[in-house]
């Protein structure tokens, strides 16, 4: 296995692991999510989905994988960056919004409450987790999978050297 296959593998891994530890911060130490941080999940769970899936594809689509990969990772530096303002300006909440309301109503709210339904307010001040906050640790993530995938796109070597020569 070449050191692309292991990376994509990686991200979706760590993708998954940052989940069973939201969920714990959820279900165990009743951190309830809001909808800054329910997109930020969709949004770690829409990498992971998109490394599987150009690990899948045949050589000459991998890139349109891997470009799917980086939307779904700047679309997480988005919202993970949005929340980092809202944090930053308390008299700005998120709350409950049409955006709430919105998220709650999509299917996999209704199918997996437990991962997908917004229940908390952005705004709550969490103790920080070694210094940062929950959502500047997703930055951070949503940055490090940012440079994995966009050193594999971005990367100069031929899509062939890059998978290896057996696919």
């Amino acid at each position: 296995m070449n050191r692309p296959k292991i990376a994509l593998i990686a991200t979706t891994l760590s993708c998954l692991v940052l989940l069973v530890v939201a969920l714990y911060l959820q279900l165990v130490e009743k951190m309830l999510p809001c909808p800054l941080c329910v997109m930020q999940r969709y949004a770690f769970i829409a990498i992971a989905l998109s490394c599987l899936i150009t690990l899948a594809l045949p050589a000459a689509l991998r890139r349109i994988g891997l470009g799917l990969g980086l939307l779904s990772v700047f679309s997480g530096i988005g919202i993970a960056g949005y929340h980092l303002w809202v944090l930053a300006n308390p008299e700005i909440s998120c709350g409950i919004d049409p955006l709430e309301t919105g998220l709650n109503k999509i299917f996999l709210s209704r199918l997996l409450p437990v991962l997908f339904k917004a229940d908390g307010l952005c705004d709550t001040p969490y103790a920080p987790i070694l210094g940062l906050s929950i959502p500047a640790w997703a930055m951070v993530w949503f940055l490090i999978f940012a440079v994995i995938l966009s050193s594999l796109f971005f990367g100069k070597k031929r899509e062939r050297e890059l998978f290896g020569k057996n696919y």
